[in-house]
């Protein structure tokens, strides 16, 4: 069945993004895994079927101020975004994408890109157009947790955040939500490169959350239609959390923050979240200088499906705002 066009089509321009100290840190320390791209013309999606490229916008001339160190490519590099339907030649970006999002437990990891690749109705992946080494940059959808129980890659899923949750409180809200609630439960997954260009976050959100939607009324059974009537996502990912951010007065207000969020994104998920918990994460350790009082740290959220919209309207603001 066709996909629906979007409700409307923006032009993404970008601006100098003031996320807080900790976003530019990052970005900083991460520059040297792909070059910054000066021009991007990013795609929005179009009526295409399930199968084929979506549509681009313009493309939109992007300032950024590069130090000495980080010139390393001198002039301006074009790159050409695409949103595409997840299909099986994607596996290994995907998986490379995925390859820490259980920390460094052993899981069935491509069991889960499988999942992914499989459901082309509702997931994108990002790609640059036209791009003969076919690399990803980035990989969002959302498996209903109910629907997949049967899958090695879920139970594995569940039995790691279970194992990892301390909180008694929360533990049960958890088990719940893992459990006899699943069937209307979403894992959110959102993986990308760590300077894939903000503006495109918006977007990308919104064609996940529009196809969920309209998945909820095209699926061609009643059974696939339901599969996305979510009343709650569950999100995994990570953050750096400072050495002294539960004790009062220990930290610095003028440069150091409590958390830092790896994706500008998670700071609004968490604030609207309904409950979260973090685990010490192992996958990766910090030697940055920047980061030397910080301890990454996986982050799991619960975010009920009515807080969406906000979520949209929230992230529009912060890429968006002037």
């Amino acid at each position: 069945m066709p996909r629906k066009p979007t409700r409307r089509r923006r032009s993404l321009i970008a601006r100098p993004l003031t996320f807080a100290p900790f976003s530019r840190s990052l970005a900083h320390l991460h520059s040297t895994f792909m070059p910054k791209h000066q021009m991007l013309g990013s795609k929005v999606p179009g009526s295409p079927s399930h199968n084929e490229v979506v549509k681009k916008t313009s493309k939109e001339k992007i300032e950024q101020s590069e130090s000495s160190e980080e010139e390393e490519f001198g002039g301006e590099v074009q790159a050409d975004f695409a949103f595409f339907d997840p299909k099986p030649d994607d596996f290994h970006g995907v998986k490379i994408l995925l390859q820490s999002y259980l920390d460094n437990t052993e899981w069935d990891l491509s069991g889960f890109v499988d999942l992914i690749l499989e459901q082309t109705t509702v997931g994108t992946v990002v790609k640059i157009e036209d791009d003969e080494d076919n690399g990803l940059f980035s990989v969002v959808s959302a498996l209903n947790l109910g629907r997949y129980k049967d899958h090695k890659c879920i139970a594995d899923l569940k039995e790691y955040l279970l194992r990892l949750c301390l909180e008694k409180s929360i533990k049960g809200d958890l088990r719940v939500l893992l459990g006899e609630q699943a069937h209307n439960v979403g894992l959110l997954v959102s993986r990308r490169v760590v300077n894939l260009p903000p503006q495109l976050l918006p977007p990308l959100y919104d064609a996940l959350f529009d196809e969920i939607s309209w998945a909820t009324e095209d699926e061609p059974t009643e059974e696939l239609r339901n599969s996305f009537c979510f009343n709650s996502y569950v999100l995994v990912s990570k953050m750096y959390k400072h050495k002294n951010a539960d004790k009062k007065n220990q930290l610095s207000s003028d440069s150091e923050e409590a958390i830092i969020y790896v994706n500008p994104e998670d700071e609004i998920f968490h604030k609207l979240s309904l409950w979260s918990f973090n685990f010490p994460f192992h996958a990766e350790q910090v030697t940055a200088r920047e980061l030397k009082n910080y301890r990454p740290m996986g982050l799991v959220m619960a975010v009920e499906a009515d807080k969406i919209s906000t979520f949209r309207e929230q992230l529009h603001s912060l890429i968006d705002e002037p």
